[in-house]
This record gives structure tokens, C-alpha cells and sequence, in this order.
């Protein structure tokens, strides 16, 4: 139980959802490194799964605000995991289209925002599309760029997992009176 405590009290912390915050920049500008400087072109999953990576960037940063404010927290967290699952459903249906590639199983040709918030005409340099969803154009390790973002995606999950857990631990005796 003092484990979790622990990550209960580490989840108060600016250092905690700055980490969050730098985890998530370092993924995003990697995308954008490999579209504008290896010239990758980004499809229309990559841009739907970039969008979800965004909204964890969005998630870390309201809970960076006040991380010892619960309502703020829960808002961060909650907010993380919408975004890291919906991420991870996107992921395994581009890993879908490489892998399991026919005619019926393809990706849309243009990437389809709201009205409201058209990001690929605001922003064309990061949120539009011009790649093929089943073409592999990068791997590391033999893993596509999507399988990667599967363990991206699911890690976050797993990281959430023990932190909302943690929100519902009590400090152990020796903690609760000042002694570690």
C-alpha cells in the first residue's frame, strides 16, 4: 500500500504531469520530424492518432495546472485516458490496414475534421494528410510505426491504471504520523 500512496502523492506533483507533458512533446515532434525532415508523408490514421496524442498533451496540461487540486487532477486524468484509448483503437486499426490489407480494409483519403474545427486547413503543415495507411514507411526494431504507438498508446493506459488506482490508496501508520 505504501507503493501506491506513493504514486498518489507523486500525482499531486507539477514534476509528475511535466513529465507527462515532456513524454508527450517528445512523441509529437518525433512525428513531425519524421514527416518534415525524413519525409515521411503521415496518413490519415497518423493524423487521427497524432490528434490523440494531442489530447494527452491537453490532459497533462490541465493537470499541470493544479495537481493537487482533485477536481483538476481527475479532469487530467480522465481527459488522459479518453485520449490514450481512443489513440490505441486507431493504432490497432492502422496496424489492421498494413497488415491485414484488401480493398474493403482502407483507410479514408482525406482526413474529416468537424466544422468547427477544420485543424488540416488551420494547420495543413501538421494536420494533413498524403500518405497511404497500409504502406510501412518506417520500422524499428521490425515494428511498423502504428505497432509502436499500440505500445505507446496501451503503456499510458497501464501508467493510468496504477496512478487512478493509487487516487483511492491511504497513507500506511508510519506515513499518516511523519515517519517513511
Amino acid at each position: 500500500m505504501t507503493v501506491l500512496y506513493n504514486v498518489k502523492t507523486f500525482s499531486k506533483t507539477r514534476l509528475a504531469w511535466g513529465l507527462l507533458i515532456a513524454c508527450t512533446l517528445f512523441f509529437e515532434l518525433s512525428a513531425l520530424f519524421f514527416q518534415h525532415v525524413m519525409l515521411l508523408p503521415p496518413c490519415v490514421m497518423c493524423i487521427y492518432e497524432r490528434v490523440a496524442m494531442f489530447g494527452i498533451l491537453a490532459a497533462a496540461a490541465v493537470g499541470f495546472i493544479n495537481p493537487s487540486n482533485g477536481l483538476l487532477r481527475w479532469i487530467g486524468l480522465l481527459a488522459w485516458g479518453a485520449s490514450a484509448l481512443k489513440g490505441l483503437l486507431l493504432s490497432l486499426e492502422h496496424v489492421s490496414y498494413q497488415f491485414n490489407s484488401s480493398p474493403f480494409n482502407t483507410c479514408d483519403i482525406f482526413v474529416t475534421f468537424p466544422d468547427w474545427a477544420p485543424l488540416n486547413q488551420w494547420a495543413p503543415w501538421l494536420f494533413e494528410a498524403y500518405g497511404d495507411c497500409s504502406e510501412i514507411v518506417w520500422q524499428f526494431v521490425g515494428l511498423s510505426m502504428p505497432q509502436w504507438l499500440v505500445i505507446i498508446f496501451a503503456g499510458n493506459l497501464v501508467a493510468l491504471a496504477i496512478i487512478i488506482l493509487a487516487q483511492f490508496s491511504k497513507p500506511s501508520g508510519a506515513q499518516r504520523y511523519g515517519f517513511k
